[in-house]
């Protein structure tokens, strides 16, 4: 068994991380730890964890843990990322990866020279459309790269009440590091590697003060990115938390890929539509391609919520795939520390753009 323990006691670890991790046959998780003393025995008890603290740095130190999972507020992951680093614990630690490049540099640098496991879940990559649009790629569906459009919209941050994923002490960075992280892995997975990004951030709705009642430093909920990759070709990923979006979860993506050869096209309303399309050149018009029974592996086409707890919670995907990679020594192919770093990078470069109104090289940020 691989002893796990988790920090944070958020909705997302309700949802995400204890139905994957409680029911798999490799994982125990054996500590949690949470700042609020109250909200974190009654996740304890909820989930059977035997040991609760309100301390991460005591739990460290004195459980005998294999597997770090980190799901808190981004201004944490440093710390308690090297903090299991330094112990020899595998850490999976939640997107964006650090508070800058500079941290997550040092991050992925620690866990190589440690030879830890490391995970950022970025959750789409494991998403069956997502996957499918990958194998497409890698067969050539569209020849040579040419540009894709990308499209997030969410409308978590329609009201003014206070969220720190917008309070720039805490979060670093607003909808461009919390959505725009998704979408920058994705582009980076499938055209490769960022060299330059052109950027605009907006804040539409001006948000309550928080709890401690002082004025903050307010993040954008709106973020227009254009980037140039190495391989010449462009793209556009435009992410929002503002928009109205009646689907089951508040939220659609879209993608678009174009090439030499063809067209690829993705839409997913979260409610019984995730598909993906595509047109050859030469070969008719656009039509359904159906994603494969060997990427569904049993999870439906037509029932998303459906099909995204049977991927989380009973497929070897994300935090399941990585215990049980740890658990068998196998290796596993997600996202690591390294590539959290590089969209790090691709984060910091779009706030400096947004700032100084120029487009910056991602050499600028990674030297």
């Amino acid at each position: 068994m691989v002893n796990v323990g988790i920090i944070g006691t958020s909705w997302w670890s309700n949802e995400m991380y204890m139905p994957a991790l409680a029911t798999h046959p490799q994982a125990k998780v054996v500590a949690v730890a949470g700042r609020n003393p109250e909200t974190t025995q009654a996740f304890a008890q909820q989930w059977s964890i035997p040991h609760a603290y309100t301390d991460w740095e005591d739990m460290l130190a004195q459980e005998a843990l294999e597997v770090l999972v980190v799901n808190t507020p981004n201004d944490a992951h440093f710390a308690m990322s090297m903090g299991a680093i330094e112990r020899g614990i595998h850490v999976l630690c939640e997107k964006p990866l650090a508070f800058t490049y500079a941290q997550a540099r040092t991050m992925a640098d620690a866990a190589q020279r440690a030879d830890v496991r490391t995970l950022v879940p970025f959750t789409y990559r494991f998403m069956p459309a997502f996957r499918y649009l990958k194998q497409l790629l890698e067969e050539d569906y569209i020849g040579t790269p040419y540009m894709l459009n990308m499209r997030y919209y969410a409308g978590y941050a329609r009201t003014a009440k206070y969220q720190w994923r917008f309070d720039l002490d805490v979060a670093g960075a607003g909808v461009v590091g919390d959505l725009g992280s998704h979408m920058l892995y994705l582009a980076r997975w499938y055209y490769g590697e960022i060299v330059a990004v052109n950027a605009m951030l907006n804040c539409n709705v001006m948000r309550d003060l928080p709890p401690h009642g002082q004025p903050y430093q307010r993040g954008d909920d709106v973020a227009l990115l254009q980037v140039q990759f190495a391989n010449g070709a462009l793209g556009s990923i435009h992410v929002t938390s503002v928009a109205y979006e009646d689907t089951p979860r508040e939220q659609t993506h879209h993608v678009e890929l174009h090439g030499s050869a063809g067209t690829l096209y993705s839409h997913t309303d979260w409610a019984k539509i995730s598909n993906v399309r595509g047109a050859k050149q030469g070969e008719g018009y656009l039509k359904e391609l159906p994603i494969t029974d060997a990427i569904l592996q049993g999870a439906p086409s037509d029932d998303i919520q459906k099909q995204y707890r049977q991927v989380f919670h009973e497929q070897d995907h994300m935090a399941r795939g990585f215990i049980r990679a740890i658990a068998t020594g196998e290796s596993y192919d997600a996202p690591t520390f390294e590539d959290g770093a590089q969209v790090q990078a691709v984060i910091e470069a779009a706030l400096i753009s947004a700032k100084e109104r120029r487009q910056v090289q991602i050499s600028e940020i990674v030297g």
